[in-house]
């Protein structure tokens, strides 16, 4: 557990009085992924399930869409490297439809990549397909869902500092979690175990801890998960986003209620009066 998190002695100050104690900080070191051998992003990550993120971001990437996509996924056998570095290598036919992909490292998923708002949502609408109609969620198993996620993160009960990202089949039983210093590692770790283990078309709701940003939008797009309730609000960016792939979003609201956001037609329990918008 010592890259996971850290004892590190602080001083708490107040008013009247000063104390030295000792907190758990959660890890954060960087994570190279590597395509075909060569360097593709490099992200700030909690270690931990290294190959899981790695799978999972390379599906909301579009660099890979089947497992079998994958010729070969693992750490680097460099002991100095230690797990810090993934390569994927993909299959030959799998290279011949993406070299637009590898061309543009890391693109959209980037912060800072100089694009407005408007290039962002009309560039993944591209590469993005709308979600079908067909996959529901009823609020009130939803917001007990939302309930439950507390119960799964021992990290954030350690450190405080955690976010966490839970994803729900049809039937509300929670078939994956993870956790991380970042909300998007978080998702990908979620998103990469299911697609690993080819069970992601199970995947109906999505439970994060964090604020819905575009980012978080579209991964979920990508692995096809319909409704996001959140602890936080969204951003205006990802609920224009979700507006146009046909996705739900919802968050918690002050006392026992939700804000919903868009796609209202998906949440069952509640009035629809608004045109699902």
């Amino acid at each position: 557990m010592n890259n996971i998190y850290r004892e590190h002695k602080v001083l708490f100050w107040e008013r009247t009085s000063e104390v030295s104690t000792s907190h758990k900080l959660i890890g954060e070191e960087p994570l190279s992924i590597r395509i075909q051998g060569h360097p593709y992003s490099v992200m700030m990550r909690t270690p931990g399930d290294e190959i899981a993120l790695a799978a999972g971001f390379c599906l909301s990437e579009g660099i890979i869409d089947q497992p079998d996509d994958i010729a070969a996924i693992a750490c680097c056998e460099d002991a100095d490297a230690d797990k810090n570095t993934v390569t994927v290598t993909l299959n030959k036919s799998r290279l011949e439809k993406i070299p637009q992909y590898l061309e543009r490292r890391g693109f959209i998923s980037q912060t800072g990549c100089g694009l407005c708002g408007k290039q962002i949502v009309e560039e993944l609408y591209q590469t993005v397909h709308p979600i079908e109609d067909g996959k529901k969620a009823d609020v009130r198993s939803a917001l007990r869902c939302i309930d439950e996620l507390s119960r799964h993160q021992p990290l954030r009960e350690h450190t405080n500092a955690a976010h966490a990202a839970a994803i729900f089949n049809a039937d509300y039983a929670m078939i994956s979690i993870a956790e991380d210093v970042g909300r998007h590692n978080a998702l990908d770790k979620a998103v990469g175990k299911l697609f690993l283990e080819g069970k992601l078309g199970e995947a109906s709701l999505l439970v994060m801890s964090s604020r819905i940003s575009y980012e978080i939008v579209q991964k979920a797009a990508r692995a096809r998960i319909p409704v996001i309730f959140a602890i936080s609000r969204p951003t205006a960016l990802a609920v224009e986003l979700a507006s146009q792939l046909n996705m739900s979003l919802a968050c918690l609201a002050k006392g026992s209620g939700l804000y919903i956001y868009c796609c209202h037609q998906r949440i069952l329990g509640i009035s629809t009066m608004q045109g699902g918008q």
